[in-house]
């Protein structure tokens, strides 16, 4: 590298002095594959190749909670990964921590979501284990999209935050394991797939990881909320007193609440922590939301037609990968319809690595995974029986 290049690098490492004792810092950052060295720190690197990434450009048109309603103002997958970005940053600012690998697990954290939000990601598990090919995580599938599908060499402590970074589960305390190394990491991530449940079980090697963790329930529960009551699935007068009397009763009330206990609780310890009072208010939020936001009509009242969708697109797709030798990549140019998107689009640009040690099936999660919404119900109208009278019985 040039050396004024690297006197500029130099420059951006030396402000990490000032970072607290407990942050990872990026003369720390583990790589999976040796590369040509350039001037940015590497967790900087990371959000350059993330933001991207095509997993990234996908967030646009993915559920986060509601699906087939038509509002501009309800919030996306990419507008969530950016609430949580921000949150995370304000959070590891307070606390002196190495802001950049926080925006990059942050940015990073939901790649591998499925179309249709948690309703997608439970249909697909629910294939990988009749199957028998193990289980499918949003979690694990988003290091599964950097890290194999499309082989950016993301740094270990990013992709362990990602994998780590399971919004669902709530604690009072987030603490890291700072001896993790990265063949630990490697082991968790190959555990998710494999072991069921082993997902609640990972914890970040980083005080970063944590930060995003925790920034990710802050991110959903009130933002959720005002979805909602855009939607008219609830009122702003059905929240509980006993919450909101802690919390706030609106989006901007519930972060700004929890931003400031987190940062209150956790200044100079090498965990995140939350007062008892604000974790038992947000515990209680969290049940109530999962009852009347989650479970609710609105939220669910498509799932049948869609557990339908999900399931017969992955056995039509398996009826064509099983019909071609997909490996060939000359058959696959030369023998392959353009509009045969699973072919041209994906198996086409995947390493002969991946396609000959990738089962047939786990490919098809793969695939299913990364689409949008749009794009799941556009290839459904083209390989799915009886698929526009599912959709218009949903939609009316």
């Amino acid at each position: 590298m040039d050396e004024a290049l690297q006197k500029i690098k130099q420059n951006m490492l030396d402000k990490e002095i000032l970072l607290s004792s407990f942050a990872c810092k990026s003369e720390k950052a583990i790589k999976l594959q040796d590369e040509e060295d350039d001037m940015r720190p590497d967790f900087f690197k990371d959000i350059d190749r993330i933001i991207h990434s095509l997993g990234y450009t996908r967030y646009i048109d993915k559920t986060q909670v509601f699906s087939f309603i038509q509002n501009d103002h309800i919030t996306h997958r990419v507008l969530h990964v950016q609430l949580v970005a921000k949150i995370a940053r304000t959070i590891g600012r307070s606390l002196n921590l190495n802001e950049d690998l926080i925006e990059a697990i942050a940015l990073g954290h939901d790649i591998g979501h499925t179309p249709f939000g948690h309703t997608g990601e439970k249909f697909l598990n629910d294939i990988c284990k009749r199957e028998g090919i193990g289980y499918f995580c949003h979690n694990a599938q988003s290091v599964r999209v950097l890290k194999d599908l499309e082989n950016l060499n993301i740094t270990v402590q990013t992709l362990d935050g990602i994998l780590a970074h399971n919004g669902e589960i709530l604690q009072n305390v987030y603490a890291p394991d700072f001896s993790k190394t990265k063949e630990q990491f490697i082991e968790d991530l190959d555990n998710v797939f494999n072991t069921e449940n082993y997902s609640k079980k990972v914890k970040s090697m980083t005080l970063e990881g944590c930060v995003v963790r925790i920034s990710d329930i802050i991110a959903y529960i009130g933002r959720d909320i005002e979805d909602a009551i855009i939607v008219g699935a609830i009122k702003r007068s059905d929240l509980p007193y006993y919450i909101t009397r802690v919390l706030g009763n609106n989006n901007s009330k519930i972060v700004d609440t929890l931003v400031k206990d987190i940062i209150i609780n956790s200044q100079g310890k090498n965990y995140i922590e939350l007062s008892k009072d604000v974790f038992d208010a947000l515990m209680e939020l969290k049940r109530w939301n999962y009852k009347n936001i989650y479970e609710s009509e609105m939220a669910t009242g498509h799932n049948n037609v869609l557990e339908n969708l999900f399931n017969n697109l992955y056995e039509a797709y398996l009826e064509r990968i099983n019909n071609i030798n997909y490996l060939t990549r000359i058959e696959i140019e030369e023998n392959i319809d353009k509009s045969d998107k699973i072919f041209y689009e994906f198996l086409n640009n995947k390493t002969i690595e991946y396609l000959e040690n990738t089962d047939k099936r786990r490919i098809i999660i793969d695939y299913i995974a990364g689409q949008t919404d749009k794009f799941f119900l556009s290839e459904c109208e083209k390989y799915v029986y009886g698929f526009r009278n599912n959709m218009l019985q949903t939609l009316h």
